[in-house]
């Protein structure tokens, strides 16, 4: 398997809290890995790493051979980074802003490239649109255009889809997944579960460290769990009903959600088995879910 970025131990700290904590790792090249894990965990600060974003206090990093804190303009020219928030001219066209960013990057060819990408994101409908009339389904696609105008080797995504529909969720991810096709190597850091599933290959991180990392049902089958999402009312007493029972092993209650992750066992199964009607119960066979929803597994020092 060819590799597009690798680390070697690297530590980063802010303030004397340790964000990252001796992290070595692969990502494979022309991928989607996703980052999982609580809020705080350094998902973005490891990503920020790896394309020369962000500087690390001690260790090493490759960039499709560059290395990384040698060379960090050099790795930055070949990162799409949508996490920056891109800013839009909101009395431009997207069309407007799309060259006019383009002409600013020295982007080759900037109109062909325009062209390209408008019809490559199926935004053809949003040309004449002005960027002060944009909903936030619509930025988020244009702001995927404008951050791959000059054609980066890999891309940087900081939960991208949070506050979007799921419609638009669903079709940004089949946007991912062409882009993947072509060799572009995409890290993103996400919340949903389902998105995290879509991923080729899953790093997992909580307090700094890296969990585990390799690929997603690799990562998915190794831990042996079981992960139900309920929702419903009173979701408060529901987790200390959970919580007491001796196979589980973590309950959180993420957004509107209660996740019960446990060993696969008749008792779990039958708890969930009685609940009342009015619960909506989904069941996954994995634990990425509930590391999604800010789950760890596995209990980690600080």
């Amino acid at each position: 398997m060819e590799y597009s970025i690798a680390l070697c131990d690297v530590n980063k700290s802010f303030g004397g809290r340790r964000a990252i904590v001796d992290a070595s790792l692969s990502i494979p090249a022309g991928k989607i890995t996703g980052f999982v894990g609580p809020d705080g965990s350094g998902k973005t600060t490891l990503m920020r790493i790896m394309c020369g974003l962000e500087r690390p206090d001690s260790g090493a990093g490759q960039f499709w051979g560059i290395d990384i804190f040698a060379n960090p303009e050099q790795v930055r020219s070949l990162t799409g980074d949508m996490s920056q928030n891109i800013s839009l001219v909101e009395q431009l066209t997207v069309k407007e802003n799309l060259l006019f960013l383009a002409k600013s990057r020295s982007v080759p060819y900037a109109q062909e490239r325009v062209d390209e990408l408008i019809t490559e994101l199926n935004v053809e409908h949003l040309c004449n649109t002005l960027a002060l009339h944009l909903n936030t389904d619509c930025k988020l696609r244009v702001s995927l255009a404008a951050s791959i105008l000059h054609a980066p080797k890999v891309l940087i995504l900081d939960e991208p889809t949070a506050g979007v529909t799921l419609a638009a969720r669903q079709a940004f991810w089949q946007v991912l997944e062409r882009l993947s096709a072509t060799g572009m190597t995409i890290l993103v850091s996400t919340h949903y579960s389902d998105e995290a599933e879509r991923c080729h290959h899953l790093v997992r991180m909580s307090n700094g460290r890296l969990l585990s990392c390799g690929p997603a049902q690799t990562i998915v089958h190794s831990f042996g769990l079981t992960t139900f999402a309920i929702r419903g009312p009173d979701l408060l007493s529901l987790k200390c009903q959970f919580s007491g029972i001796k196979e589980v092993e973590q309950t959180v209650i993420f957004s509107n959600t209660l996740y019960v992750t446990g060993k696969k066992c008749d008792g779990l199964l039958s708890a969930v088995r009685m609940l009342p009607v009015r619960y909506h119960i989904e069941h996954t066979s994995s634990a990425i879910a509930a590391s999604v929803a800010g789950l760890a597994t596995h209990k980690v020092p600080a």
